[in-house]
This record gives C-alpha cells, sequence and structure tokens, in this order.
C-alpha cells in the first residue's frame, strides 16, 4: 500500500464497525422467551456458529436468513413465522448492536484528513437504516450492500460498485475488513489496497485495532 495514493477507505461493517450486542445468542434467548421459550444464550451462541460455519449458498435474503436461523432453533418444524419475524426485526434495531470502541474516533479522524469513506458489506435491506440508527451512515459517501448488488464478497462485483460510486481508480482505495477471504483477499484480487482487522492480536499481519490505520496513512 502507497498511503500517499489512498483518497478513500472502504469499510466491512459486521465484525469490523459493529458486533450484536451482548452477542447473538442473548438477543435470540431474549426474543424467544417472549414466545414461551426459554433458552441459554450460550447454547444458540454455539448452535449459530456452527450453522454459519456451514453455511453454503448463502446471500444474505430472507430465505436465507430463515434457513440459517431454523438450524440454530430446534424449537418447531417448522419454524414459527412470528418467531422468525421478531428475530429478523430486532437484528434491524440499534439496541441489538454495539459500535467497536476504536470506530468512531477513527472514523472522525479520517474525515479530518480528508479522506472519503464507504461500507461494503455482504448484508441485506436492513444494514443501511441500521447504520443510521447508530449514528454511523453520515461518514460515508457510498453503503454497498450485496443484496442491492446481487454478489457477495469476495466476488469483485461489489468493490467493483463501490468504486464506481465514489469514481475513483482501485489503487486509491483501501478497504479494511475482518474476514481474509471477504475482505483481504477479495478487495486485493479487485485492485485495492487492502489490510486485515484482527482484535484478537492472534494475527501478527493484521491491524489490531482500527486506530493503527491513522498511523499508517500518516
Amino acid at each position: 500500500m502507497d498511503p500517499g495514493h489512498i483518497k478513500a477507505v472502504t469499510f466491512d461493517a459486521g465484525g469490523t464497525l459493529i458486533e450484536p450486542w451482548p452477542s447473538v445468542g442473548d438477543v435470540y434467548a431474549r426474543v424467544a422467551a417472549e414466545f414461551g421459550h426459554s433458552l441459554a444464550p450460550a447454547k444458540l451462541n454455539a448452535a449459530f456458529s456452527s450453522a454459519w460455519k456451514r453455511r453454503k449458498e448463502f446471500d444474505y435474503s430472507l430465505p436465507s436468513w430463515r434457513h440459517l436461523v431454523e438450524q440454530v432453533f430446534v424449537l418447531a418444524t417448522p419454524l414459527p413465522s412470528a418467531l422468525f419475524d421478531s428475530l429478523y426485526q430486532r437484528f434491524a434495531e440499534a439496541g441489538a448492536w454495539r459500535i467497536h470502541s476504536d470506530v468512531t474516533e477513527t472514523l472522525q479522524a479520517l474525515r479530518q484528513r480528508g479522506y472519503r469513506m464507504a461500507v461494503i458489506s455482504n448484508w441485506d435491506e436492513r444494514l443501511k437504516a441500521l447504520l443510521a440508527n447508530l449514528r454511523l451512515n453520515d461518514y460515508f459517501e457510498a453503503i454497498v450492500v450485496s443484496v442491492d448488488v446481487g454478489a457477495t464478497k469476495p466476488a469483485p462485483e461489489i468493490f467493483k460498485r463501490a468504486l464506481q460510486l465514489l469514481n475513483l481508480a482501485p489503487v486509491e482505495v483501501l478497504h479494511i475488513g475482518d474476514s481474509i477471504e471477504e475482505d483481504f483477499a477479495g478487495a486485493h484480487d479487485c485492485g485495492l489496497s487492502a489490510l486485515l482487522l484482527d482484535r484478537s492480536g492472534k494475527s501478527k499481519e493484521a491491524l489490531p485495532s482500527l486506530e493503527n490505520l491513522l498511523s499508517l496513512l500518516h
């Protein structure tokens, strides 16, 4: 990456800017309780993690989400529509999410330095309103969502759409995300500069925090 060429920074959303709070399992358990089901958040987290790893051809559409949630909730067959609808709506609300602690100050600093910013995310139609409710949308010129493009990262189409909206060449854009395949490899294969974010600190090649980005772009 040549910092002198970078005019815009794009971000993944889930895991990079925001995360479910307190956890997917906690949110699922609270909604399930409203329907008379007492379920342990830890077990729901484990079931969700397993289902997420097994997912195939997941396009973030409503049917894809329903199929995944059915694998998490072995409550009834089929999964009650009212329960699924409530779960889907709950994750559209700001209260089910939190902004990572290193996000807001980093976005503010990038804006002050004159960098343009956008989001490139595998998500559904809920993301734009969610980012608005979390008061993050004003930082971004564009929010490119996979369901709108009809392609999910690491497919090149979603990165190309962002480049078109920003009217920038790949060499002028840096993408940051927490998936080595979807974000790092996907962006790199399209000619963008890319950085992997790993807040766990396990990867020595990755950023341990978005705060480290500022010194790299200095």
